[in-house]
Parts: C-alpha cells; structure tokens; sequence
C-alpha cells in the first residue's frame, strides 16, 4: 500500500521512545498470538514507547509442522486489522510480518502501521531454510517513506546479507526488524549434540550481534523484536521425499533496541521469556562505523551453516512446489470466508 503520511518536518524532535516486544507465539493459532501481541503492544506502549517492533511471523511461530499452514491469511485480515487499532489507540507506528496469501502465492509480509491506518509492505526476500516449505521470495526494498522519515524494515537472516544494506544505506533514518532465529537440534544424541555444541554457540552469537553489525554498517538505530521458548520441528531429509527427522530447537538472540553506532541501548534474551524492552533513539543516519564487506554475507558463515542453508531450502522450496502453496492458499481462503461471514 502507498504512503500518505507526510515526512517528519525538519524541526521536529528527532528522539523518541522506541520499544519491541518478545513473543511465545503458538503454532497455528492466530487468534491466541494476537491476544498475546495485543497484551505485550499495550504493555510497552504504557511505557512510552511510540516506535514499536513486533517479531516476525507474528501470528504463528514456523516450524516445519503442518500446522503452521493455518496461519496465512489473505491480504485483508484479522491480524492488519489488529495492528491499525492498536496504532491508532497508542497513536505509536509499529511493524510485524505475517504469512500472507496474493496472487496466487504466499509471502513473508511485513507490515509497518502509522497511526492514521497508513500501511507500508515489504516482503521478505529470501526464505530461511525450512521456511521455504511455506512461502516464497519477495523483490522490494522495504525503505518507506514515513512520519518518521526514511524507515527501513528486514526481517531474521535479511539482517546478515550485504544486499539489505545496499537497498537502504542512506535511505533511512530507522530500521525495524522481527526474527525467528533457531539453533542446532539437542534431540540427536550425545556425540551428535557435542558436535554441534560450537556451531550452536556461534549460531547464538551470530544472532545476539546481527543487529548491532547490520546498525553499525547502516548508520541507523535498529529495533529488534525476537520469538522465544523451545519448540518441535520436523528437519526434511531431502527434497521430494515425504520423511523428516525428529528436531528439538529452540530460539536464541535477543528483543533489542540499539543506535546507529551499534551499541545496545536495552536487550531481553530468548531465555528471559515473553516481554518487552524500551529506550529512547536518536532518528537520523550517521556515517556508517565500518565498511560494507564485499560478499554476500556481513558475517563468515561456517561451512556446515552453508550447507545446512542450502540443503533445507531446497527441501522446503520441493515441498512448497508440491503441498506448501495448495495448503496456505486454502487456509487463506477459509480465513477469507470466515472475516466475511462476521
């Protein structure tokens, strides 16, 4: 959708209370996650806070799990409608992606809601490993236009490419992100799990800092709003085949708010449980605080990461071929009819 919403006026105060919440979503449940959503949004917003970060698929956590199907919606949905309403009573800006069915696909959409029910889009470019299984690629750039001024959104592993920070460097004054960051399994035995135990611990770190690397190389504060809990997956064993292996995960980072030079300014671990954190920002971009690395990836990624990547996208992208599509397509359709018949 458009903008309309005017540009913040070069006189006006550029610090304002931001806030993001953590999220213990449940699988399929939609109308749950927004009770919870709508509790954790009043909380942080009776706080102040006037910039709110929502986690990514905010409607349902994503495993590997059938179950996860129930949560796309069609394009106008209970979800949109939830987030205009709560921009509106807190007159705050907020963002949060949901699994949205149009044109015969599925996306990753992000949704960032200004307080007179202006509503920016931005659809995840790539899918991350088992994700493919339950929507495909985006092809904007997800830099809006706002009252605030240049807001930029991303959301989990966009926040680990160069190609994000090509498309908005010096473009915003803020970025908004969600993720759904998962680590190695603990279900897979002993000589299994102490194998993984160092690739766990670089996985944690890699999602604890990515905000405050994809910051430091934007030059723009950066509001971070994770998932938390342990959780069941299925880890699909090759493409076409209809077998998964038991996968007991569960997800690590952070909910954070930091500046520009990458400092946090407030965190809550995964750990911690559900909640919220707030600080005051300064909106604007400075002088990036180190280079963009001439690669792909902002961080080096282990070689079993890579292949762990690879392997999982093109088992989640068969099966999206094969059921995923036909499945979320079907569950928007009920979503559809079920709004209507309110």
């Amino acid at each position: 959708m458009k903008s309309t919403s005017p540009p913040a006026p070069p006189n006006s105060s550029r610090r304002l209370l931001a806030g993001a919440i953590q999220l213990e979503a449940e699988v399929g449940n939609v109308a749950t996650n927004l009770e919870r959503i709508e509790r954790l949004v009043d909380e942080v917003a009776a706080r102040g806070a006037k910039l709110i970060a929502i986690p990514e698929f905010c409607t349902s956590r994503l495993p590997f799990d059938p179950r996860a199907h129930d949560a796309v919606l069609p394009v106008d949905n209970i979800a949109v409608d939830l987030l205009r309403r709560l921009a509106a009573r807190h007159h705050c800006r907020l963002g949060a992606s949901m699994l949205i069915a149009e044109g015969g696909e599925i996306y990753n959409r992000y949704h960032f809601v200004e307080p007179d029910g202006t509503i920016h889009c931005h659809d995840k470019d790539l899918p991350t490993m088992w994700e493919n299984a339950f929507y495909g690629p985006g092809h904007d750039d997800g830099v809006f236009e706002t009252g605030l001024g240049g807001v930029g959104v991303a959301v989990c592993w966009e926040l680990i490419r160069t190609q994000t920070v090509r498309r908005m460097l010096g473009r915003i004054d803020v970025a908004v992100t969600g993720t759904h960051w998962w680590t190695m399994p603990s279900n897979w035995g002993s000589p299994v799990d102490r194998g993984l135990a160092a690739l766990g611990q670089y996985n944690r770190y890699l999602a604890e800092n990515a905000p405050a690397e994809f910051a430091r190389r934007l030059g723009a504060p950066v509001l971070q709003a994770s998932h938390c809990g342990r959780f069941s997956t299925g880890f699909m064993l090759a493409p076409g085949l209809p077998w998964s292996a038991p996968y007991d995960t569960e997800y690590v980072g952070c909910t954070q708010i930091v500046d520009a030079d990458g400092h946090v300014l407030a965190q809550r671990q995964t750990a911690e449980g559900p909640g919220v954190v707030v600080a005051e920002i300064e909106l604007g971009a400075h002088a990036p605080r180190v280079p963009l690395e001439d690669r792909y990836w902002i961080p080096q990624l282990p070689l079993f990461l890579h292949a762990y990547w690879h392997q999982q996208n093109l088992c989640g992208k068969a099966y999206y071929r094969s059921r995923g599509r036909a499945a979320g397509l079907s569950a928007a359709r009920h979503h559809e009819a079920t709004k209507g018949a309110r």
